[in-house]
């Protein structure tokens, strides 16, 4: 059985799918000189709630200033996860709770 290597791209596009599936608000935030450093991946507004996710795959994790973003965006209300493409399920059940 051959097992197939993913990439953060990869993941990234199986939560856009999801996203475009169920007609929810998202963006990527454009890097540039005024951005704020560690601002997740993709960004949503679903049903007038705040999600971020950060997307990773393999090994990889999140770096310190990720980390103090996501914690942030927590502390103010909003819901802020990491996902890679072993628990794409659970991006999706956090969807699926932001919309209802």
């Amino acid at each position: 059985m051959t097992v197939k290597k993913v990439n953060e791209a990869w993941v990234k596009k199986k939560v856009v799918d999801y996203l475009k599936s169920l007609g929810v608000y998202y963006f990527f935030p454009v890097a540039s000189g005024y951005m704020r450093n560690g601002v997740p991946d993709i960004v949503c507004c679903i049903k007038g709630k705040f999600v971020a996710i950060e997307c990773k795959a393999g090994k990889n994790t999140t770096t310190a200033i990720q980390d103090k973003n996501i914690e942030q965006i927590k502390l103010n209300g909003g819901v802020a996860i990491v996902i890679n493409e072993v628990n794409l399920d659970y991006m999706k059940e956090v969807v699926d709770e932001s919309i209802k």
